[in-house]
Formats: structure tokens, C-alpha cells, sequence
């Protein structure tokens, strides 16, 4: 399969008005975007799949391991925490990155990110006829303008280089030329950088009143999980599902939508005894994948891939581990890029949060400990292990996009989007051929029918400018999946022309059908 150009990508969502860069009016604000028309409805239609899927049926009934239902209940947690929050998650003291800045440029980079191109034979290793020589090593950080502009100086130094880590590199880092740097030398020794995002809570503004900008949602759920267990029926094991925004101050936004600095998570905390945590683990591990699965990512673009040892974040040493969700966007290929986490963070956060808030958050099972002689068990208290689901629903968008975008020299417009009908953020699309001879007035009330019936699924276009050809590439590159076209036929037998998005083929219908053929193919995904 041909390699897709993430530039063409951008520009189309740009241009259909799927994705805008944020403040562009200004000048643009790195690591930040916006949604325009099509993206909120796509992200949108995205959000409410995985909570249909997640929370009002979770797993489409299948039973969990333990053969019984699975239970998700709902949560909505504040973007701002109490900071003991992010002191007892280990936020505060442990959420940073080792960051190198440049002297000269005043840029800054990921020491861990940062790549250096060096010679494939190193002076002492040249035949004695050539003069030893320090070469300048080009440092630069991968899929960034950087990199190929810092290889071709290294090519035109030293022909055919190799690349290696900057951590390899021994200090002092003399020789290493910065990206953007025009001397070499210029790059600081790594420091941590904290990636949450500082604010004041109140008017005064002191150190006393410094907060965070939440950097994941996860750790509302764990301070809630009493008042949920003690407000509910609900009994372990179960979920918690939430969607919302998070913040990591990210030094090297990039690629897009993919890592930036303002972002939504689905996540869902599910809590189960420690004799089942690796059931559950395996099993959220199949369901998640099939459910990627089930909105087009499928094939060779996706995978499972388990964490290495030395990659476990510290909550999941002590659990079975973490698996990643990893699609293969244009921009990482031939490699992946993380969709999805399923970690098992064993009880870490309830740990600390019960440590640090001074309060029990134990669970008392009354079907679990000892067997007394009436039947009944006499209960057992524990703190639940977790499985940790996390998604990006940004990078779930991003990902669809890449997905769906194909490309067909044969059509009006080269470029469509193959969006499945669940998601794609106009339903359908309803055209008069010619905008006279009464063909507008019958399209409104078509396109009135169509809006009634499907509104709460997505968009219903009626548009009655340009040619129709014109007007079917718009949609096609929309990725709506059905266009309705009334013509000079349709005053004379009351049918309508249907226009298949995935094939390009037509097909003529009765009007009066027109709102139980378009439900009957929506349904059927």
C-alpha cells in the first residue's frame, strides 16, 4: 500500500473544515488546535461511540471474565484538582521530562527525544592517508523540519551518516551543533522539566494559592471512588468511565493533532480483587482492540504491543504490566503511534490517595472471605486492583482521518474520505440538480424529512450551488456517504437518485422512502 502524505492530510482537514490551527488569526499558538464544523462533529461522533459503547452498553453485553455482565456507572471530575492531589500521584515530584535548552536559539527539546547525526567511520578509524579530525555531530529531533535540514550538513560533512541517541554522545557536547544553532556547543546539561500546567486558584495569586491544570483524568476517578461506591449499587468489579480535557505542558508539540498540549481522554478506571486483575487485564486488552477494529482501523495499521520492562510507568511495575493500542499514522510509519493504553495499575493510586488523605477507601466484599456455617461469606476487605483503559480521543480523531483518506484519480475530486457511517459527521447530503423548475423546493422538504430523522446522528447537508459533480466531491471529501439528487425525473415519478460515496454508483428510489433507506443503512453499522 502506498505511503499517505500527512500533508495532504492537514490541508484537507484544513480545507473541509475538520481541523484549524488554534489563534491562527495571531499568528497561531504552538501545541494547540481547533475543531472547526466538521472536526466537533466527527470528535463528536467519536466521543459518543465510546460512551454508547462504554457506559449505556458496555462491551455490547458480552460478559467479562467472570461470565457476568460488565458495569461501567459514569463520572464528570473537575479540570482542577486539590493540589495533594498531584502530590500523592506523584505528579508534583515525578511527572517531568529531562529537557535541553540552546544557548543560542533559546530553544528546548527532550534530552530523551533528541537525535544526533554522526559519521559511519569515526576519525581514528580512517585509514592512516586521511587526517583525524573532531567532526561536527549534527543534532536534530525526529519528524521536525530539524531533521532533514541538520542531514543534509551532515552528508556534506562526512557523506553517509548514522544517527545515534545525544545521550550517547560523551560531555562535553562541544561538537554537537543544535538544531538551528549555527555554532556548536551551545546545548545545557538535561534538567527536569514539569509538564503540568501552573495557575492560581482565588484572587491573591501567592504560592499558597498555586493549582494544577489537571495532566490526565484518571486521578479524579480515584479520589471519587468512595462517594461512588458509597452513592451507587454498583459492586466490585465495575468501571468508571469518564471523558474530558487534560493538559500536559508539552516542550516539542508535534505532528499534528498528535501530541499537543491541550487534549481529551476516554478513560475508564475498572476495579477488580487481585485474584481476577489479570483476567480482566487480558480481557480489556481484546475488547479495546476489537473495538478500534470496529470503527475502520483495521489490518496491518493496527497492533497491540506490550510494554518492555523498563518502559512501565511506576504505577504498573508492581500489575501484569501495559499493553498499547498503536496505529501506524504517515507520519511514524514504518512505526506506530500510541492510540490507546490498557495498563493494570494495580491499588498505586488508591494507595497513596488513602496514604496521603489520611481516610480509608477500602472495599468491603460481603461475597468474599471466609464461609460461615449459614452460608453466607464473612466479607473481606481490600483496596481494588485496577485496569486502566486510556484513550486519546484526539489521536482517535487524527487517526480516522489518516484512516479514511484515500485517494482516486478516477473521480471528480482525487481525494475522499472513507469515514465509517457511524462517524462520518454528515449523514447525508441532499442536492437539487438545477437551484429552479421547483427541484429547491422539493430538496427542502426532503432535506427537512432527513434532518427530523437523523439530526442527533450527525450532519444533513443541502446545498444547491455549483454543479453537481462539484457538490458530490465536497461530500466525498466530507466523507459523507450518501448524496440524494433531485431532478427533472423526480417531478414527473416522485424518485430521487442515490449517490453511494464508497462506490460512486447510483441508484433510483421512491422519495417517500427516502428517510427508511438512509435508517436502514445507518443501523447497519
Amino acid at each position: 500500500m502506498p505511503q499517505k502524505s500527512m500533508d495532504k492530510i492537514m490541508a484537507l482537514a484544513k480545507r473541509r473544515g475538520f481541523i484549524y490551527p488554534a489563534s491562527e488569526l495571531y499568528g497561531g499558538i504552538s501545541g494547540f488546535w481547533d475543531y472547526g464544523p466538521l472536526g466537533a462533529q466527527l470528535k463528536k461522533n467519536l466521543r459518543d461511540a465510546w460512551w454508547e459503547d462504554v457506559v449505556l452498553d458496555p462491551c455490547g453485553g458480552r460478559p467479562g471474565p467472570n461470565g457476568e455482565p460488565v458495569r461501567i456507572v459514569p463520572l464528570d471530575t473537575s479540570i482542577i484538582q486539590h493540589p495533594r492531589v498531584w502530590e500523592a500521584s506523584g505528579h508534583i515530584a515525578g511527572f517531568s521530562d529531562p529537557m535541553v535548552d540552546c544557548r543560542e536559539t533559546k530553544q528546548r527539546y527532550r534530552f530523551d527525544h533528541l537525535m544526533v547525526y554522526v559519521p559511519a567511520i569515526e576519525p581514528q578509524q580512517r585509514p592512516s592517508s586521511e587526517a583525524p579530525r573532531a567532526a561536527v555531530l549534527f543534532a536534530f529531533m525526529p519528524d521536525s523540519p530539524s531533521e532533514a535540514k541538520q542531514r543534509k550538513k551532515a552528508e556534506k560533512a562526512f557523506g553517509e551518516p548514522r544517527i545515534v541517541s545525544l545521550s550517547s554522545i560523551p560531555r562535553p557536547w562541544d561538537r554537537v551543533l543544535a538544531p538551528e544553532a549555527a555554532k556548536p556547543g551551545t546545548l545545557t546539561e538535561p534538567r527536569a522539566f514539569n509538564l503540568m500546567f501552573r495557575t492560581y486558584v482565588g484572587a491573591t495569586a501567592t504560592e499558597d494559592d498555586v493549582a494544577y491544570l489537571r495532566p490526565e483524568t484518571a486521578q479524579g476517578i480515584f479520589v471519587q471512588f468512595k462517594n461512588v461506591v458509597d452513592t451507587t449499587r454498583v459492586k466490585v468489579p465495575f468501571g468508571i468511565a469518564q471523558v474530558g480535557k487534560a493538559f500536559r505542558n508539552e516542550v516539542t508539540p508535534r505532528n499534528f493533532t498528535f501530541r499537543s498540549r491541550e487534549f481529551e481522554q476516554m478513560e475508564i478506571e475498572f476495579f477488580c480483587h487481585a485474584s481476577e486483575a489479570h483476567a480482566w487485564y487480558a480481557f480489556w486488552r481484546e475488547e479495546r482492540m476489537r473495538w478500534w477494529r470496529s470503527l475502520g482501523l483495521a489490518g496491518e495499521s493496527l497492533q497491540m504491543r506490550e510494554h518492555e520492562r523498563d518502559e512501565l510507568a511506576h504505577y504498573a511495575r508492581e500489575g501484569a504490566g501495559t499493553s498499547d493500542v498503536e496505529y501506524r499514522f504517515p507520519f511514524t510509519a514504518p512505526g506506530f503511534g500510541e492510540l490507546e493504553g490498557i495498563s493494570h495499575r494495580s491499588n498505586f493510586d488508591l494507595t497513596q490517595h488513602q496514604q496521603h488523605a489520611r481516610s480509608s477507601l477500602e472495599y468491603f466484599d460481603a461475597e468474599r472471605g471466609e464461609l460461615l456455617p449459614n452460608g453466607s461469606h464473612k466479607g473481606e476487605k481490600y483496596l481494588p486492583q485496577v485496569i486502566e483503559p486510556s484513550a486519546g480521543l484526539d489521536r482517535g480523531v487524527l487517526a480516522l482521518l489518516c484512516e479514511a483518506y484515500t485517494e482516486d484519480s478516477e473521480r471528480a475530486s482525487p481525494e475522499l474520505l472513507l469515514l465509517s457511517r457511524r462517524l462520518a459527521p454528515i449523514k447525508a447530503a441532499v442536492f437539487p440538480l438545477v437551484n429552479k423548475e421547483g427541484m429547491p423546493e422539493v430538496s427542502e422538504r426532503l432535506h427537512a424529512a432527513l434532518k427530523h430523522r437523523f439530526a442527533r446522528l450527525g450532519l444533513i447537508e443541502h446545498d444547491v450551488r455549483q454543479s453537481i459533480g462539484k457538490r458530490y466531491a465536497r461530500m466525498d471529501e466530507a466523507g459523507c456517504p450518501f448524496c440524494f439528487t433531485i431532478d427533472g425525473q423526480t417531478l414527473q415519478d416522485q424518485t430521487v437518485t442515490v449517490r453511494d460515496r464508497d462506490t460512486a454508483q447510483q441508484e433510483r428510489i421512491a422519495i417517500d422512502r427516502a428517510v427508511e433507506y438512509l435508517g436502514e443503512r445507518l443501523a447497519a453499522v
